[in-house]
């Protein structure tokens, strides 16, 4: 994976990469926006603990496929308010923590979802080497 952060332009906002190269013959693996909901069917309240159940399966979804979170190229995140940002941001910083690459993201705020105790979902774009 090479990551794309030209010079000659702004540099990101965040824990981010403006863009990603997967390696030549990647598999792509595209996952599904997950939401805040824990294996018991709670949701708890806040973005950042939405956030930190929506990066957890994302986990169990790569592993599923035989990846990481290091093969992540791009992630997609929404939220519902503008004040829900730093809580997400703050889940997906301790994500990423730990990559010395990081993903292209995409944040969004957006009316909302099927059902109003949701705040926070995020999908991923992943590519495992060939």
């Amino acid at each position: 994976m090479q990551t794309l952060d030209p010079t000659g332009i702004a540099p990101p906002f965040a824990r981010y990469a403006h863009g990603v190269v997967a390696d030549p013959g990647a598999r792509v693996i595209a996952l599904s926006g997950q939401l805040g909901l824990a294996p018991d069917g709670t949701v708890p309240e806040g973005a950042e603990a939405q956030a930190r159940i929506c990066f957890a399966n994302l986990d169990a979804i790569l592993a599923e496929a035989g990846a990481t979170r290091g093969h992540v190229l791009r992630l997609t995140a929404y939220v519902t308010a503008r004040d829900h940002m730093s809580g997400y941001m703050a889940a997906r910083d301790a994500w990423l923590a730990d990559l010395a690459q990081v993903p292209a993201s995409t944040l969004l705020i957006i009316a909302g979802f099927t059902r109003p105790e949701f705040v926070v979902e995020v999908e991923a774009l992943a590519a495992l080497p060939g």
